[in-house]
């Protein structure tokens, strides 16, 4: 496993806070205009054009099987490497927080034995946790 020391982006989902390595992220962005896709996977909320690149917009909450909806306010963009062969691709958020330093020790690995979209869970000082997802395993899948 490559190592946990880096920025992240944390978000909400629902009543959880998740978040991502920093590097994946490209931009955030209000939600525009979306347009269905026929036959897409449920995940799949919809296409839109950013700055002339078709970008694909995927609703986390249907991956991470997430209660709740229609509180999406923010779409993250990663980097189009991320989801090869694909193009562009954001997740639709209900917020985005912060980017935070996150330290090795802070991170609780074990229950990414299961799931690969989940890197691990950062333990912060107040005594919450945040979920570290990996959108290149989501994608992937």
């Amino acid at each position: 496993m490559s190592t946990t020391n880096g920025q992240v982006l944390e978000f909400k989902l629902g009543e959880e806070t998740y978040c991502v390595s920093i590097d994946y992220v490209t931009e955030i962005v209000d939600i525009g205009d979306l347009t269905t896709v026929p036959n897409s996977p449920p995940h799949v909320e919809g296409v839109m054009d950013l700055r002339g690149r078709t970008t694909s917009i995927v609703n986390p909450k249907v991956v991470f099987n997430i209660g709740g909806n229609g509180e999406e306010r923010r779409i993250i963009v990663y980097d189009p490497d991320i989801v090869e062969d694909q193009g562009a691709a954001g997740w639709l958020v209900d917020e985005v927080y912060q980017v935070v330093q996150v330290d090795e020790a802070d991170v609780d690995t074990s229950p990414a034995e299961d799931d690969d979209a989940i890197r691990g869970v950062v333990k912060r000082g107040d005594g919450d946790f945040v979920i570290w997802v990996d959108p290149k395993s989501v994608h992937a899948g």
